[in-house]
């Protein structure tokens, strides 16, 4: 099928071609206007001493007084992590005055109160759809009393609820998690809802936009929103208008503008696929060549995701549909999408118990690490954990230290081969203090890992797309998959167990041959790590 203006490859449609990584990732970073006001700090600071030596006494009183204000904020705010107040206490320390002028106007926080507002309208709208299910955290307060507290308190601050009756199957492998993705693609009927962080064009892309755009043609609602640092790298600005001349619906999240505002600090990485309200996918797996191995960018890619069939779909649904309405004039009626599959039966021979979450940077709740916390402070016996990125809070790396002291066995899998090396510079930084309470960490040697799970004590895991790192814990839009008492548990343990042995333990002698600049580049970025 050709459609004019649309150009073709062997790997599929082509609509634009591949598009380098631009300048605006850079200047559209929070990262960016740290830098920019230190340096323009400290220019000020320069031109003062050299050339207004009478008003250097007023300066630094003026400085002075900046923050000794910003530090009584920092004292009276419960809320937020000390590790954060640290870092920005130290570049107020270096930048005085944009400095405290940065802090208040994030905190102020203007390119987001309307997308919390609308967000939080809509979910509350939505609630009486996805009530909690009674049986079945009754039935799971009985097999494994912990998760049954957890999925109450994931109800009540996020409200999805526990389900049974769904079937889940782990895809250890990017490729794996493909071909399932394009059999069940080609069994849509009704709608086909995608919602992802990275969308690239290569063979992945232009084989399941090939499908999108013929069932689109046969009368099946096709919806496709991506993140919109994606037409900085991935595809080009005009690409939403492409996709509605194949007849699939598109919208860009947050989509990246000439002017600055403090929305762009929160990206949407989730990874949703909902197929007919019958399956859903979910984990850590984007649509672009690497995830599956097509493409070689950091050696092999070791990624990870789980195909969802039964009640537990529902909620992948809602949480597409939320996202999906934040800038709608008038409210959705979610009713179709969400009982689509009324009347029809669970599939059979389900065991265990499933609870999708999101987690939203527009909360005070931060979803995915407390899920992450509540299984470290729950474990007996092992805690298994897989992440491309650790850039922990006090909290995390404590609850990391506390569960290894308590006897758990904590293994962290870690990338061998980084995609962004000075994040994996700072990861390290974490290495010894954990390493000395206990807990054990491996690299992947084979190239990059970007699986994100923990699995305890054969009978709790989680996959998703949230990473062990301030950005997924409290910047971006977040969801995961939790799972206790499911069969798969079994194969995710396994996965792990097997990637291990194609990984290399971090021993202190290992830790202590680190070259310097290693070292050095990871302690400055710890100071400012909440920043990033």
């Amino acid at each position: 099928m050709k459609q004019e203006g649309i150009k073709l490859d062997e790997n599929g449609l082509s609509l634009a071609g591949r598009w380098k990584h631009g300048a605006l990732s850079v200047i559209f970073s929070r990262t960016s206007l740290v830098i920019l006001f230190l340096v323009i700090q400290a220019l000020i600071t320069l031109s003062v001493w050299v050339y207004f030596g009478e008003l250097v006494t007023k300066y630094f009183i003026g400085g002075q007084t900046l923050f000794v204000f910003i530090v009584l904020i920092f004292m009276l705010n419960d809320g937020k992590d000390p590790g954060y107040k640290l870092s920005w206490m130290l570049f107020i320390v270096a930048a005085p005055f944009f400095g405290v002028l940065l802090y208040l106007w994030m905190q102020a926080d203007p390119g987001n109160r309307v997308v919390r507002t609308r967000l939080h309208v809509i979910d509350e709208q939505n609630l009486v759809h996805m009530p909690q299910n009674e049986e079945a955290l009754s039935a799971l307060e009985k097999c494994q009393r912990e998760s049954a507290s957890l999925a109450r308190y994931i109800y009540k601050t996020v409200h999805y609820p526990v389900h049974d009756g769904t079937d889940v199957r782990y895809f250890p492998l990017g490729e794996a998690a493909f071909a399932e993705m394009l059999r069940q693609l080609e069994r849509a009927e009704k709608f086909i809802f995608l919602e992802y962080f990275i969308v690239r064009e290569g063979a992945m892309w232009g084989r399941i936009l090939e499908i999108l755009a013929r069932k689109a043609a046969e009368g099946v609602e096709v919806r496709v929103m991506y993140d919109g640092t994606c037409e900085m790298g991935s595809v080009p600005r005009f690409y939403p208008k492409r996709l509605e001349e194949l007849g699939i619906r598109c919208k860009v999240w947050l989509r990246l503008k000439p002017f600055i505002t403090s929305a762009y600090n929160y990206r949407d990485h989730r990874k949703i696929m909902v197929i007919d309200g019958r399956v859903a996918f979910n984990g850590g797996v984007n649509l672009a060549d690497e995830y599956i191995n097509r493409a070689s960018r950091f050696g092999h890619w070791k990624d990870s995701a789980v195909m969802l069939s039964g009640s537990a779909v529902r909620s992948f649904t809602s949480m597409f549909l939320e996202m999906w309405d934040f800038d709608e004039k008038e409210p959705e009626d979610f009713t179709p999408y969400l009982d689509a599959l009324s009347g029809e039966e669970a599939p059979t021979a389900t065991e265990g118990f499933v609870i999708p979450y999101a987690d939203s940077p527009l909360d005070r709740y931060h979803t995915g690490k407390m899920i992450y916390e509540d299984i470290l402070n729950t474990a007996e016996d092992y805690v298994y954990i897989m992440t491309p990125y650790l850039i922990l809070d006090g909290e995390l790396e404590t609850a990391l230290k506390f569960a290894a002291g308590r006897g758990v066995d904590v293994r962290i899998l870690m990338p061998g081969i980084p995609d962004k090396k000075m994040v994996w510079y700072l990861g390290k930084r974490h290495y010894k203090a954990l390493m000395e309470a206990g807990v054990r960490i491996w690299e992947y040697t084979p190239g990059f890992l970007h699986a994100k799970s923990f699995v305890s004590d054969d009978g709790k895991a989680t996959v998703g797309s949230v990473n062990l790192d301030y950005r997924s814990l409290y910047h971006h839009f977040e969801c995961g998959t939790y799972l206790a008492n499911v069969p798969c548990i079994g194969e995710i343990k396994a996965d792990f167990l097997q990637t291990l042995a194609a990984s290399r333990e971090v021993t202190p002698v290992s830790l202590g041959e680190e070259k310097l600049y290693v070292r050095v580049i990871g302690a400055v970025m710890k100071l400012i790590a909440p920043l990033l």
